[in-house]
């Protein structure tokens, strides 16, 4: 916690620091707070004072806590691709092997301790205006996930590729939700299993 004296002191550090560093601490604070905390719960004072710039800085890169939020989203999504991607490199080049290994991670990921459900969720629960910036940023999220295991699912020569691809979508998002409540011992675990039965069974029906 950055105590007020500290703050105080802090705009001077800025004002000598890179541009970009300013940006970067604003987002990283807020990225912090807004999962810990919850992004209408956090005050644009508390990241302000956390993250020891001025607020006309704060203003100066992010016009509204409307942009803040969705900057912030937009951070943990680029993020959650550039995880995806460093697991697809790591993984044997088949499809279904890609895909086993992606939600292997997620399983990981969501059954760690700190883990407080998916920022993306838990801004849309928290402002229910569909147009709100935050929420755009995780519709957006959703449909590039659908996109990428659609490509993988188009490779395992299932008969319905289409509902497969909304199958997985709705167990991804289902294990997100269910491993915020339940912690490390919660269904999610079934995840890949899960998964393969279901590419199992339209395959046998294709056979």
């Amino acid at each position: 916690m950055v105590k007020p004296a500290m703050a105080k002191s802090g705009k001077a550090a800025e004002a000598a620091a890179p541009v970009e560093s300013v940006r970067d601490r604003i987002l990283t604070t807020a990225r912090e707070l807004f999962y810990r905390e919850g992004a209408r719960a956090v005050g644009v004072d508390t990241v302000v004072a956390r993250s020891g710039v001025a607020k006309t800085s704060l203003y100066r890169w992010f016009p509204s806590k409307d942009a803040l939020i969705a900057a912030v989203l937009e951070q943990e999504a680029a993020d959650r691709w550039m995880g995806w991607d460093a697991v697809a490199l790591r993984a044997p080049p088949d499809a279904r092997s890609q895909l086993r290994a992606q939600l292997t991670g997620i399983v990981k990921f969501i059954s760690h301790p700190r883990y407080r459900g998916c920022p993306f969720m838990n801004t849309s629960a928290e402002f229910p205006d569909a147009a709100h910036p935050g929420r755009l940023v995780a519709k957006e999220l959703t449909e590039e996930l659908r996109r990428r295991l659609r490509g993988l699912v188009d490779q395992l020569g299932v008969p319905k590729p289409e509902q497969l691809t909304e199958q997985l979508v709705l167990l991804i998002d289902g294990a997100f939700s269910v491993a915020q409540v339940l912690g490390k011992d919660g269904p999610q675990q079934y995840l890949v299993t899960t998964a393969d039965a279901l590419i199992d069974g339209q395959l046998a029906k294709a056979g």
